[in-house]
């Protein structure tokens, strides 16, 4: 399955909610409030896990990939379009890879409602079989609001497929992924999918500016609720609640877990015979850690699985962005790489220790996710306990930015005889503007490598800096570290990298 071929507890529970095999069904006049999620997520957890309703018709459950594709949903009958509201929702047909029933209830003046599935609110294409007209409950849902203009609702944000969702900012197109939680990512036993089983969609006020939506999540290992605010915008801004519920001791469990696709870049195209120059969703991850220290890590597509963790203490921040917005860097009409949202995510608080780790997998196209991110405890998350973070999640064409220091944007490697590499790295940023190019100094160190020639030069083309230097290479990996520096003040980032053979 790949996600390009897809997407292109408490006493007022038992009147809310009657949890069964099936999904979820809204008692009348459910009354819901601040807690209800966390305490179903929580009652959820005391008991043993039941597998997801993947019930379907053989009709929608053969589906192939172009039929589930024709089925659409009627934009006039989306949520709150009779009402003249900032936002509406559509909902996902299930079928072909979208199998899990997913329950979605609409909360209105401290009330829960379900959304009825209705055949009537989908149009279907020639080619998708007719199927008997049952209740099928829904795959996903996506959000649409005003986002580039007043009069046009653009898709905003989509939630579909396990716990996976997107969004765009303005002038943007999807481009990498989020999830509710990553449980065992990596591990040899085989990682475990968490879904989102339910939503809750809150009512948005005439000229509201934010959407309130609340999901349960549930796995094997554990149950957990959120509670997204959603603000659109020139950055989308996503502010989440979580309390996870665990069954079991998770050891290996992910916190604000994105994933995204690199297939090759200036720094990484060994073997490409493609008429564009770049082709990737992101093109590096940013940590803000917290001693204070910005670290740039350039994306690559190894030949061999990659996994680095960053260990950190109370991080500040991290995420996997797209910085080279040029388009003749990529030179792809279709695709509009150079318009793919950035993805940070800003703690709330402290978050004690752990690391940032980072996956990079081998990929031979550019249909396939092959990077992830996300937070990993130090410390597991202890079963029967309830484990709370709050986070901020920005979609947009950059990170906030904590400081003046300049930043890498490009990241370029080549061959410098049989055993050295050639690095060129461009920055830009105000604070190289008008400097004195004798006071600028590279530094530059390798682990098990030599570091020879180190220039720092301007950049007049892009008004920046470039530091270049050349490495000794011997067959095996090498971790490399650069920043620029006037005396004993930085002046950038720090690049950081593993050169792989």
């Amino acid at each position: 399955m790949n996600r390009r071929q897809l997407v292109q507890g408490s006493a007022v529970l038992p009147a809310l909610l009657l949890a069964s095999r099936s999904g979820f069904a809204a008692a009348p006049d459910g009354v819901f409030g601040p807690s209800t999620v966390r305490d179903l997520a929580r009652m959820l957890a005391g008991k043993p896990y039941e597998a997801p309703d993947e019930k379907l018709p053989s009709e929608l459950r053969d589906l192939d990939y172009d039929q589930y594709r024709s089925i659409r949903f009627l934009p006039e009958r989306a949520l709150w379009r009779d009402k003249n509201l900032p936002f509406e929702a559509q909902f996902f047909h299930r079928g072909f890879f979208y199998k899990n029933k997913v329950t979605i209830f609409e909360v209105a003046d401290g009330k829960a409602t379900e959304i009825k599935y209705r055949k009537a609110d989908f149009s279907f294409g020639e080619k998708v079989p007719a199927f008997e007209d049952i209740d099928l409950g829904f795959a996903g849902f996506r959000i649409h609001s005003p986002i580039n203009r007043p009069d046009y609702y653009d898709e905003v944000c989509v939630f579909l497929g396990a716990s996976y969702f997107r969004a765009v900012a303005k002038g943007q197109t999807y481009g990498l992924s989020a999830r509710g939680l990553s449980i065992d990512t990596g591990e040899a036993k085989g990682e475990e999918f968490p879904l989102f089983k339910a939503f809750w969609l809150e009512r948005p006020a005439l000229g509201a500016t934010s959407l309130v939506i609340h999901a349960l999540l549930d796995s094997k290992s554990c149950a957990a609720s959120y509670r997204f605010t959603v603000r659109p915008g020139d950055t989308t801004v996503f502010d989440v609640e979580m309390s996870v519920y665990p069954r079991v001791e998770m050891q290996r469990a992910g916190l604000a877990p994105m994933t995204s696709m690199f297939f090759y870049g200036p720094n990484d195209r060994n073997d490409i015979d493609d008429f564009r120059p770049s082709v990737h969703d992101s093109d590096g991850l940013a940590i803000f850690n917290g001693k204070g220290e910005s670290l740039w890590r350039p994306l690559s597509n190894p030949r061999d699985l990659q996994i680095s963790t960053f260990q950190d203490l109370n991080p500040r921040g991290f995420g996997l962005m797209q910085r080279e917005r040029n388009f003749f860097a990529y030179q792809d009409i279709e695709s509009g790489f150079e318009k793919r949202p950035s993805l940070w995510m800003e703690p709330i608080g402290d978050w004690g220790e752990g690391g940032v780790v980072l996956f990079e997998i081998p990929t031979k196209e550019e249909v396939h996710d092959n990077i992830a991110a996300f937070w990993r405890p130090k410390t597991p998350l202890q079963a029967k306990g309830e484990h709370n973070y709050t986070y901020r999640l920005h979609w947009g064409p950059d990170s906030p930015k904590p400081h003046s220091l300049a930043r890498f944007t490009r990241s370029g490697i080549g061959a410098r005889g049989e055993d050295a590499r050639l690095f060129v790295l461009d920055l830009v940023g105000d604070n190289l503007k008008g400097i004195d190019p004798a006071a600028v100094k590279g530094v530059v160190t390798a682990e098990k490598s030599e570091v020879k020639n180190i220039v720092t030069q301007p950049n007049p083309y892009t008004g920046g800096w470039r530091l270049s230097f050349q490495c000794q290479v011997k067959g095996e990996p090498i971790e490399l570290r650069a920043f620029l520096t006037q005396g004993d003040k930085p002046l950038s980032e720090i690049w950081v990298y593993r050169w792989a053979p």
